[in-house]
């Protein structure tokens, strides 16, 4: 059975087989900390039987106005419980977060635009393309924005598409 619940300090000590695929970034401890102590709401685990980490999310809400959305800082799941709808379950207990209780306008979330399967369930989870991040990732690979309105954005104005590639530095931060 599995349980999804809030991340908490001695997850840090036990979740880094998830992180051995290749395509997961890898932060430093004082990160996820920042981001537990930031938004608690937005760190959830998948945990398994022998209480086991099968995977997490990890992410926050920023932006102002109609830019104010959840982000997906990281989803993952370890390889031999991947295709169990896991990180499916994970993506919508964020974007309730953020619809329901934050009324964010949308979830945006970065992918590496060779992750051909990640892309893919994106788009079945409903997420568009907004743009691509030329050099997103380690100034290499480019990255690619994807977006998911969410109620508040009753025009979808968040998701349509920008026609031009960015660089990082045009990107907005908060």
């Amino acid at each position: 059975m599995t349980t999804i619940r809030r991340f908490c300090c001695n997850d840090l000590l036990s979740f880094a087989s998830v992180n051995l695929d290749h395509l997961t970034e890898t932060f430093n401890m004082s990160f996820y900390m920042t981001y537990l102590a930031r938004w608690p709401d937005y760190f959830h685990v998948a945990e398994g039987p022998g209480n086991r980490i099968m995977g997490y999310i990890m992410g926050k809400v920023e932006g102002q106005g109609e830019s104010w959305h959840g982000h997906v800082t990281a989803v993952t799941v370890a390889p031999e419980y991947r295709r169990q709808q896991l990180a499916k379950k994970l993506m919508n207990l964020l974007e309730d977060i953020s619809d329901k209780i934050d009324k964010a306008y949308f979830v945006d979330l970065f992918v590496r635009a060779s992750n051909t399967p990640a892309i893919k369930m994106y788009e079945k989870l409903g997420y568009v393309i907004y743009r691509r991040v030329l050099r997103y990732y380690s100034g290499e690979e480019d990255g690619l924005d994807m977006r998911k309105a969410l109620s508040r954005d009753v025009q979808k104005k968040s998701i349509i598409p920008l026609k031009r590639p960015i660089t990082p530095d045009e990107l907005e931060y908060d």
